[in-house]
């Protein structure tokens, strides 16, 4: 029995949610009620729990502001390397509760909002989701943001502001149902418009070529009005800036080209320019060449490229002449997240060669040593190849500079290899094949310094398969940086039971140095803290399952093992393994309903892109197998299987830290990273994986002992790819997968259409491009082997604290850290800026 907690311990074990002073929960409460009255006006008889959260958010933002304002002062005093995270995702989740737990402000917080007689869950669930991103590459930019102020580096996260987001998911009978994210309809208020920064976008057009050089000219101008958003650091007093543009038409929009009768019509048409920042396109994995998306590829670069030089040249105020840009890439690192914000590369040399007059060389020795590009998939599918035909419409003279670029880039192949016709072709920015486009990741290869896959595997595969001609030209460019999470969200704000248990054993600085996780090695054997991790673990299960009683009307059985996979819904994720072997285990429930079973809840979630088939057709095999699995009184409360509803981040921190066994199963060499799965790592879950992604490093930091890994490797698929694979001799010798395909294809799971599923067998036996039956042995044997272990509670949860104490590599701080050091040649730094009531500069 643990001895009971002296005062000090117990001060120290909240420590890391923030001290309660008196003083700190008066001054708090008095903030609520001002903005209550003053910025809501309202007062308690007719205020509603909206009015209640947006009063905390104001008050808690009035600790932000002295903070932000502070922090640029700081960068624009000390002038140092800036560096700008391009990307058109920015996944943030709910802001109210990660801005208390980085300024230090939750429990008092909690206490104020306690004595005013309130519920602060209550208020943390009024706020909206910011949904402007898929999954994971929206999501990782998010925890970027948080770790780059954490380790006090002068960023900037640079996106759009989409009025709507990533659409809510409704599950109407099974099928996945869109609806509008109106995410903005209450308004925001964490952001703070600055149309004193409005900036003019072109598009459209001509070229004219003159003496003094070439002029784009009879341009459209579109306005991007900039949003800022605050980023805290981590208890340092640093807070970073997202700026999301918004599209505006400026005011003679379209005025000037109609007569006077069509004054209605030519405002209505204002619209048109305004559409850009409308609505985030909702495909994770999969290019769309629509001209709009383009347009706002476009749009953001062009409006943040401004941004950027207008800081540069303001930190050279004193300087006499013409601004000088041959320190350039000393003041200023951009990062391109994905080929998505690839037209900044063309755009800065028209604004060096166009606009400032720089020699050609000169702008594109410059450019190169700016930029770097991050890849994050390796799925043909998804590499962006804009059509030839559309650039020069809509961005004539960028067309003209990719041309140049592509110039002196084949220049220098046909000097390394002259004749070798084909290397030219496969090497080149412009693809002939099937109509002319722009490879833009080979854009974002030849003019950036640094370009890097997101996992170990992920790089590899990069280097010597994908671009393996651009890494033998170039093998210093070619870099890994392994993705990480923020533990900030990702354990102290969804999981703060567990986040308390570790600081009262380890003490609290593994909140910035994640590494310090492994001192946990030292209690596997202790039976207190096996107990007490075990204890959180249930009491995150129950809390969870209580959501899922009121959401889903289902009883949840507590002891059964929460088996959870929440991704997108994709093919290549393979959920339709796990929906196998759901199958299989009902199956086997139905054949000896008397065999011992070790019950499970298996939990699917996640949304398809609205016009992927196949993913749709997915979602709905697996609720029509949940459905009858749920109502057979035979299987009662051995297995239940749960489809999530609209996934999202506000809901990933309530399931994650409830999970035992987190599902990684693609197919190896297909997942670039994932950050679900170290999310599950921090929280405790064992993970059933293949050798994909960063399960891989997983795997060597915990040891492959300590996770259940199955199926082909990299190196299998492959080999089976060369051979050709063949689905039908693995239906054929394996008896369960050919009782639980023909269920699926005669219409077991759905009587009144025995057809439904035509479509998912037909994908299985014919062109399933990720071998779902080739790794569905090995899967069952592995799931057998997770269910053995988990009627072991003990070895269970020391299986637990092992992965827990192995997850430090995977914080986003190491990740930023190693970017930081290796490609943006910044050095994250522990200085504190001085708080708003203290002066910025001593005179020591």
């Amino acid at each position: 029995m643990a001895a009971p907690l002296t005062d000090l311990e117990k001060r120290k074990q909240i420590s890391i949610r923030g001290i309660v002073g008196v003083e700190n929960v008066a001054e708090l409460k008095k903030g609520f009620n001002r903005h209550l009255h003053f910025t809501l006006v309202k007062d308690r008889n007719v205020a509603t729990p909206r009015d209640y959260y947006f009063a905390l958010a104001h008050t808690v933002r009035d600790h932000l502001v002295g903070r932000w304002i502070r922090t640029q002062q700081f960068y624009y005093e000390t002038d140092p390397k800036r560096v700008y995270y391009l990307s058109l995702e920015f996944y943030m989740g709910r802001t109210l509760q990660n801005t208390m737990i980085n300024l230090g402000l939750q429990n008092a917080c909690d206490e104020a909002i306690y004595q005013l007689g309130l519920d602060m869950e209550d208020l943390e669930e009024m706020e909206e989701d910011a949904g402007l991103g898929n999954g994971g590459l929206g999501r990782l930019a998010a925890c970027f943001l948080d770790s780059m102020a954490t380790l006090g580096l002068a960023a900037y996260g640079y996106g759009i502001r989409y009025e709507y987001g990533i659409f809510n998911q409704k599950i109407k009978e099974g099928w996945q149902v869109e609806e509008a994210d109106d995410w903005l309809r209450h308004g925001n208020p964490w952001e703070k418009a600055r149309p004193e920064y409005m900036l003019p976008v072109h598009f459209y057009g001509r070229v004219e070529e003159s003496k003094e050089g070439a002029r784009w000219v009879d341009t459209q101008v579109v306005l991007a009005m900039p949003y800022d958003t605050p980023i805290p650091g981590y208890m340092n007093n640093t807070v970073n800036t997202m700026r999301l543009w918004s599209a505006r038409a400026p005011n003679d929009f379209n005025l000037k080209d109609f007569n006077v009768g069509d004054y209605i019509q030519a405002v209505l048409d204002r619209n048109l320019a305004e559409n850009i920042s409308r609505v985030l396109y909702p495909n994770d994995n999969f290019f769309e060449g629509k001209a709009l998306r383009l347009k706002q590829e476009y749009f953001v670069v062009a409006a943040t490229l401004q941004d950027i030089i207008r800081r540069f040249k303001i930190s050279k105020k004193g300087s006499t002449g013409p601004v000088s840009f041959d320190s350039f890439p000393e003041k200023v690192a951009i990062q391109l997240n994905d080929t998505h914000p690839a037209m900044a590369i063309p755009e800065l040399m028209r604004v060096f060669v166009d606009v400032e007059k720089l020699d050609w060389d000169t702008a594109w020795a410059i450019t190169k040593r700016t930029f770097a590009y991050t890849n994050h998939t390796v799925l043909p599918e998804a590499l962006e190849r804009w059509p030839v035909g559309l650039l020069e419409t809509l961005l004539p003279r960028h067309l003209q500079i990719i041309y140049r670029i592509n110039q002196g880039h084949l220049d220098g192949i046909r000097a390394l290899f002259p004749g070798d016709l084909e290397r030219i072709r496969r090497m080149s920015l412009i693809e002939e094949d099937g109509g002319k486009r722009v490879n833009m990741a080979h854009l974002c290869i030849v003019g950036s310094h640094a370009v890097n896959g997101v996992a170990e595997i992920h790089s590899n595969i990069i280097k010597n398969d994908v671009f393996r001609e651009f890494s033998e030209l170039e093998p210093d460019k070619f870099q890994n940086k392994t993705n990480g999470i923020t533990p900030r969200r990702w354990l102290l704000l969804c999981n703060p039971g567990l986040a308390e248990l570790i600081a009262e054993a380890i003490g609290e600085e593994y909140v910035k140095d994640l590494s310090q996780l492994q001192k946990l090695n030292e209690l596997v054997n202790d039976d207190a803290f096996i107990r007490d991790v075990s204890n959180v673990k249930q009491d995150n299960k129950v809390k969870f399952s209580q959501y899922l009683e009121k959401e889903y009307k289902v009883n949840i059985n507590l002891s059964s093992m929460f088996d959870v996979h929440v991704k997108r819904i994709h093919e290549y994720k393979r959920q339709l393994l796990n929906c196998l072997h759901i199958i299989t285990m009902y199956n086997r429930i139905k054949k000896n309903p008397k065999a011992p079973f070790v019950p499970r809840t298996v939990i699917i979630g996640g949304k398809a892109a609205p016009g992927y088939h196949m993913a749709k057709k997915i979602i709905k095999l697996i609720t029509a197998v949940g459905h009858v699995v749920n109502k057979d009184p035979v299987v009662g409360s051995k297995l239940k299987v749960i489809y999530l509803e609209n996934y999202r981040v506000s809901l990933a921190e309530k399931v994650i830290p409830a999970t035992d066994l987190s599902e990684q199963i693609s197919t190896a060499g297909t997942e670039a990273s994932g950050t679900g799965n170290m999310k599950f790592m921090l929280n405790g879950a064992l993970t059933i994986g293949t050798m994909d992604g960063a399960n891989v490093e997983m795997a060597e930091e915990v040891g492959e002992e300590n996770m259940f890994i199955f199926g082909m490797r990299v190196e299998d698929v492959a080999e089976m790819d060369v051979q050709g694979y063949d689905a039908v001799p693995y239906y054929n010798s394996i008896p369960e997968l050919k009782q639980a395909v023909d269920q699926i294809q005669g219409g077991f799971f759905s009587p009144k259409q025995p057809e439904l599923f035509k479509d998912v067998t037909n994908m299985l036996f014919n062109h399933d491009r990720f071998k779902v039956f080739a790794d569905y042995e090995g899967y069952i044997k592995c799931q057998e082997k997770v269910s053995q272990l988990y009627q072991n509670p003990k070895e269970w949860t020391q299986m637990a604290i092992k992965n827990i104490a192995a997850s430090g590599k995977f914080s986003s701080d190491r990740t930023i850290t190693d970017y930081a050091t290796e490609v943006w040649g910044v050095e994250p730094t522990d200085l504190k800026i001085p708080p708003p009531n203290e002066p910025l500069f001593s005179n020591g």
